[in-house]
């Protein structure tokens, strides 16, 4: 046999006490580790599919439909068909056309009031648990006192005396949930503040200040980041409900909420399209934040 033929590779032997130095490493190519994320975590998956197609709609989806304010008095009560993919609303609007537009509004309500309750509350909530003392018990008892109403409940007291405008229905909402945020953050805070990088961070001169946030802040903000995820899917539900009530924001800005409450009367006359796909597309916008903000939560436990 010439010395050029190949031999099935073996196993190596390894004596007692030695290394496997024929061991290989499994290979794991991409479909495995997808396969491997799916089955742990299949809600998150959904969540994060289901959003990724709201931030395209949002980004790109008004650019390809009509304007939605346009009224057309041929197409009143159109019933959903393939040029009117959602039918149309009793002044001959597109129904398609405002949720698509509508869903660039709400996603963005929903991400800007999560982020401005974050940063605000985390921020509150570590100076509240670093610093302690007089400054915890103030903060500390006016988080309870906002806390003792229900978020839906003070967004409106809020929305009802400052006014209905979109900005001033994203504040309300977000001072509606920076509590959220500042109990999370100040319980972390009492947690790591304990820790032995804490008392070298004092040992090496840090001022106070900076090891609060350059030290504690960021190894205190990981439940911060999952609760973030879970309060914008309940921020686009408050927007909702604000302004199917009436007092949140108004028509005719294409929001769901508005699609919603103008298109509820409609249900008893038949004309159900109206509402049942923009409050079908709420629903699935906080179905999807609900499950990222869940299987993350349950990551972060484990």
């Amino acid at each position: 046999m010439s010395p050029h033929d190949s031999f099935p590779l073996a196993p190596a032997s390894t004596e007692s006490g030695g290394a496997a130095s024929g061991f290989v490493a499994p290979e794991w190519s991409s479909e495995t580790v997808q396969l491997s994320l799916w089955r742990r975590k299949p809600l998150l998956i959904v969540g994060l599919v289901i959003m990724s197609l709201f931030v395209l709609v949002a980004v790109i989806g008004p650019f390809l439909v009509s304007d939605p304010r346009v009224t057309n008095p041929t197409n009143f009560y159109k019933s959903p068909s393939g040029s009117l993919l959602f039918g149309s609303d009793k002044f001959g609007r597109d129904v398609f056309a405002r949720a698509v537009h509508a869903a660039r509004l709400d996603i963005s309500i929903g991400v800007i009031i999560a982020v401005l309750s974050m940063v605000i509350g985390s921020t509150i909530g570590v100076i509240s648990g670093y610093f302690g003392g007089l400054v915890d018990e103030i903060m500390m008892r006016l988080t309870d006192m906002v806390l003792a109403f229900p978020g839906f409940v003070l967004a409106l007291v809020l929305v009802a005396s400052v006014g209905n405008s979109v900005p001033n229905v994203v504040l309300a909402v977000t001072v509606a949930y920076i509590p959220y945020f500042i109990r999370l953050t100040r319980a972390q805070v009492l947690a790591e503040r304990e820790l032995e990088y804490v008392d070298g961070a004092r040992l090496a001169g840090n001022s106070p200040w900076r090891i609060a946030f350059r030290h504690v802040m960021p190894n205190s903000l990981g439940p911060s980041f999952v609760q973030a995820a879970l309060v914008a899917g309940w921020a686009i539900l408050t927007v909702a409900g604000l302004a199917f009530l009436g007092v949140g924001i108004r028509p005719p800005t294409s929001e769901w909420g508005v699609m919603v409450a103008e298109g509820a009367p409609d249900i008893i006359t038949g004309k159900w399209w109206t509402a049942l796909f923009p409050g079908g597309m709420i629903v699935l916008a906080a179905m999807a934040f609900q499950f990222i903000g869940d299987e993350l939560r349950g990551e972060e436990l484990m």
